[in-house]
């Protein structure tokens, strides 16, 4: 709208000035007026670049800072997930889930079926198939993390020491059944200081598939059970590619 308003004003402003130009302008003046229209038309050009680029430059950077977001907060995803695969809970304590990884061992376990034979008394026998889980060793959590920053992955990129916000709870999937949950989350805001002011409230209210829906860029929820993030696959692209090779 801005951009609008100001090229019409340009438009206006230059009718005006041919008015004048032909009617009130002497014929030896009419080159500081041409001049004039010229310095106008260059400022008007900028001001249009100016105007297509600045939400251009502004998703750029935008991606930019949440792809590095998206980053620490999937390593404090598969924290959280190791935790809850060791312990059957999530965690709120953040020095306790780094020292969780850094000590911490899974068990290795091995199922299989076997036969057992059922005596239902007089002389019958039944064979009934069971499935078994032994415990065949243990690994360290930290072999999950090698490569990954994960003693800082708390703070948030691009912020001066700010930490993501990380809250547990539960939810009853069916009667009778309830299931922990977590969610880790960091404002918007707080990552896009300093940007075009009218660009950030557009991106705050983000509803688009293409986009991270809402306020926050977040992990898991209090809601339902998921370790899902809520920014759109692109930011998996990364992952995916890793993956395959």
């Amino acid at each position: 709208m801005e951009l609008l308003g100001m090229i019409l004003a340009a438009v206006l402003v230059a009718v005006l000035l041919a008015i004048v130009i032909v009617k009130f302008l002497p014929l030896k003046l009419r080159w500081l007026a041409s001049l004039l229209l010229l310095f106008l038309a260059i400022f008007l050009g900028f001001k249009i670049y100016s105007g297509i680029m600045e939400p251009i430059n502004f998703n750029k950077n935008k991606v930019k800072i949440y792809a590095k977001v998206v980053d620490k907060l999937k390593i404090i995803r598969d924290a959280q997930v190791k935790h809850y695969e060791s312990t059957g809970t999530y965690t709120k304590d953040k020095a306790g889930l780094i020292r969780f990884i850094d000590t911490a061992k899974l068990a290795l376990t091995n199922t299989k079926t076997v036969v057992e034979t059922i005596n239902k008394g007089g002389g019958i026998t039944v064979d009934v198939e069971k499935r078994v889980t032994d415990t065949i060793g243990y690994e360290p959590v930290l072999k999950y993390f090698k490569d990954r920053d994960y003693k800082n992955m708390f703070q948030v990129p691009g912020t001066d020491g700010k930490e993501f916000e990380v809250e547990i709870g539960t939810v009853e999937k069916v009667q009778g059944l309830v299931v922990p949950t977590f969610l880790v989350k960091t404002p918007k805001e707080e990552l896009l200081k300093g940007m075009d002011e009218s660009l950030i409230k557009q991106e705050l209210e983000a509803v688009a598939t293409d986009q991270i829906k809402g306020e926050y860029i977040s992990v898991g929820s209090l809601d339902e059970v998921t370790t899902g993030g809520n920014w759109p696959p692109f930011y998996d692209k990364k992952d995916r590619k890793k993956k395959e090779e």
